[in-house]
């Protein structure tokens, strides 16, 4: 296989399920309800972060939990992470 054929496969790959390589921590539509701003700075209270967590479905908890727990992955979003664990994420 040459350089030029192993290129265009990745690309492809990339085109075709490039969203497949975001997780749960990288979708706004996931993280939104635990930010009171659109740049996703400012966690909502523990109240507010609770409530959103609880009207999440048992499987985007656990991919969220379960990316939370990927050291690497988790590294940008330390913070969210402990949040999540300290409401009772962890155990979920």
């Amino acid at each position: 296989m040459n350089i030029r054929t192993a290129c265009f496969g990745v690309l492809a790959l990339a085109v075709f399920s490039g969203t497949a390589f975001a997780g749960a921590l990288d979708s706004p539509k996931m993280m939104e309800p635990f930010f009171t701003d659109s740049g996703m700075k400012t966690m909502k209270s523990d109240d507010e972060m609770k409530a959103a967590w609880a009207a999440m479905s048992a499987d985007d908890q656990a991919m969220m939990m379960k990316e939370c727990q990927d050291a690497a992955m988790s590294k940008p979003y330390a913070p969210f992470c402990e949040k999540l664990k300290a409401l009772g994420g962890a155990n979920k």
